[in-house]
């Protein structure tokens, strides 16, 4: 698939017709209902999923369609359902006309069932994994992680949901009537010019990853969600190819975060607003029992890329008017509330037993590192971790089956969301002291700006297929910054 640059777009370049798929969504002055993405349920599918990535087209805005990648569509993907205990088998074509990957992340699961580049799909070729589904409930996401094309792939629309639901989890009374009272959230920055998507390129999207002038959720611009009068939860999972989400309400009600990346936390935690980086996700719950209308809104993109001897050096903003917040999406509560509908918050969500310190064996030091001052004439690759550029041949680190690990990860220059394959962890240490308030719970993605200190205990094998760890800025894994580990 060849897909528009901003400087085709500029020059009046044309676009690529004849795709398989178009699809509509809301414009700027008249939004739209929020896109519910098709729910598959692998029970109500004798345990198989079929996904078929796919090249189409997407008209965002009114006239002007734009060439896209999707699973079983245009643009992104359907919702999938596991169930803990089963094993599920999913099918994944590739008609594409470049090699692909489906990486499940968040997914415990062995190293060759992963998805990521060690297990490509080739044009034309189909991929049967089957899962075994063995972890709590939780929110996750399954997106393409092509060997030097994930971030492209990703920014095409290659990305999806994927929920894993359990018997504890039922049994609390959560809001569980997909697409009614429990919404999935998938939010995405994008470039749109004259109305069309483009790629971002240039050194300057390398080190500080492609960032958008239009966020999307569910691939629709300023959509509207009508809600019932009650509690109603809200999967929040950030998309975006490298962009920070700083969300909180209009009209700075409270709300109560209940989930993490991997599961559901001991008890809820009343909050105002909440930070999402990229692939971090966030169970919430909302009472929309007051009936009156309210946006999810995301602070201005103002974090800064460090540059040595520059100062701070300000990321291109995400909005025309960048003055104060973002509408990221608008709630109507105008349904009236189901029989399942509540506004009584459970008190104790989900117990889990965290690896005891003392029984550490190793400990591992990683550095993100970029280079920026007189990258263009140095032989010294500008991103790396432990100034190593990503080997697909090499392993990095192993580990031993069954190991409780301490990495302590530290990044420069810029706020690095870091993610780890195969495994959940938790933060120990931030800095040297507690962790925050928003570190809590099991983790498979952190925010490193300064030093953390993550607890690890390693429980998926991956003896020939390694898993890896990276940056989760798409274009620093794609550009080096990204490591590998076996478990043995």
């Amino acid at each position: 698939m060849t897909f528009l640059s901003r400087r085709t777009v500029l020059a009046g370049g044309g676009l690529l017709l004849g795709a398989a798929c178009t699809r509509r969504f809301a414009t700027p002055d008249q939004a739209g209902t929020l896109p519910i993405p098709r729910l598959l349920d692998a029970r109500d599918h004798g345990q198989r999923i079929g996904l078929r990535a796919q090249e189409g087209e997407t008209t965002f805005f009114p006239g002007r369609r734009s060439a896209t990648m999707g699973y079983n569509g245009s643009y992104l993907g359907p919702t999938l359902r596991v169930h803990r205990g089963d094993d599920v088998t999913v099918t994944v074509s590739n008609n594409l006309s470049a090699d692909t990957t489906v990486h499940w992340h968040g997914l415990l699961v062995p190293g060759e069932l992963d998805g990521s580049p060690h297990q490509t799909i080739s044009p034309g070729e189909t991929w049967r994994p089957t899962l075994p589904i063995r972890q709590p409930a939780a929110t996750l996401f399954y997106h393409s992680h092509a060997h030097g094309r994930t971030a492209e792939q990703v920014y095409a629309g290659l990305a999806g949901l994927l929920f894993v639901t359990d018997e504890e989890e039922q049994g609390l009374g959560l809001p569980s009537d997909y697409g009614v009272d429990d919404l999935p959230i998938l939010i995405q920055d994008r470039q749109f010019v004259d109305g069309r998507l483009v790629l971002p390129a240039g050194m300057m999207v390398a080190l500080d990853g492609r960032r958008g002038n239009v966020i999307l959720v569910n691939g629709a611009y300023n959509p509207r969600a009508d809600v019932p009068r009650s509690l109603v939860r809200l999967r929040l999972v950030n998309g975006s190819n490298a962009r920070t989400y700083d969300l909180s309400f209009s009209d700075g009600r409270a709300f109560y975060w209940i989930g993490t990346e991997g599961g559901l936390l001991e008890k809820s935690v009343e909050l105002q607003s909440l930070t999402l980086a990229s692939g971090q996700r966030a169970e919430i719950l909302v009472d929309f029992s007051d009936g009156k209308p309210v946006s999810l809104v995301s602070a201005p993109d103002q974090s800064t890329l460090r540059v040595h001897g520059m100062g701070m050096m300000h990321r291109h903003e995400a909005s025309e008017n960048n003055a104060g917040n973002e509408t990221v999406l608008t709630f109507s509560p105008r349904l009236a509330s189901s029989k399942r509908g509540s506004t009584t918050l459970p008190l104790l969500l989900a117990s889990r037993a965290v690896p005891d310190p003392a029984t550490v064996v190793a400990r591992r030091r990683l550095v993100l590192n970029m280079r920026l001052g007189g990258m263009m004439d140095s032989d010294e690759e500008p991103l790396t971790i432990n100034h190593r550029r990503f080997d697909i041949d090499r392993i990095d680190e192993e580990v031993e089956l069954g190991a409780v690990e301490i990495w302590k990860v530290s990044g420069q220059k810029m706020a690095h969301p870091f993610h780890i394959h195969g495994v959940h962890f938790d933060v120990l240490r931030r800095d040297g002291e507690e962790p925050d308030l928003l570190d809590q719970g099991p983790r498979d993605t952190i925010v490193v700006d300064e030093p953390v200190e993550l607890l690890i205990r390693f429980d998926q094998p991956a003896p020939k297929a390694p898993f890896l760890f990276h940056c989760h800025i798409l274009e620093h894994e794609d550009e080096g910054m990204m490591g590998q580990f076996s478990v043995t």
